[in-house]
């Protein structure tokens, strides 16, 4: 499967990345599972990670589908699934804001699933 590099957004499954200036004041720093940066969990245990010391994840304080991730060296976003899986996506030094997507249905708003 084909690496994937981007400058100012992508996405890989559920997940919404592009390029920002800085991570707000508020947000509140990630540790790392095992010597990997849980970027996204997913309901089946396919999360979407990165090396941990690579970069730091920190989470929105308000919004559970809201992160930042600070890359300190080039990195790797691999999705964790041996079938159907997502290009890994090559990130440069710099931050970025993650979001979970959603999607409405006739009952509401619910995050997609991936």
């Amino acid at each position: 499967m084909k690496e994937v590099t981007f400058k100012t957004i992508c996405a890989q499954g559920d997940v919404l990345i592009r390029k920002v200036g800085a991570i707000p004041a508020n947000a509140t720093p990630v540790k790392p599972e095992n010597g990997a940066v849980i970027v996204t969990h997913s309901e089946t245990g396919h999360h979407h990670t990165m090396v941990a010391d690579r970069v730091e994840l920190f989470q929105s304080p308000d919004n559970p589908l809201l992160a930042w991730i600070k890359v300190n060296r080039p990195a790797r976003l691999e999705h964790q699934r041996p079938f159907d899986t997502h290009a890994p996506i090559k990130f440069g030094k710099g931050i970025y804001e993650v979001r979970r997507q959603r999607e409405y249905t006739p009952e509401g708003w619910r995050r997609v699933a991936d």
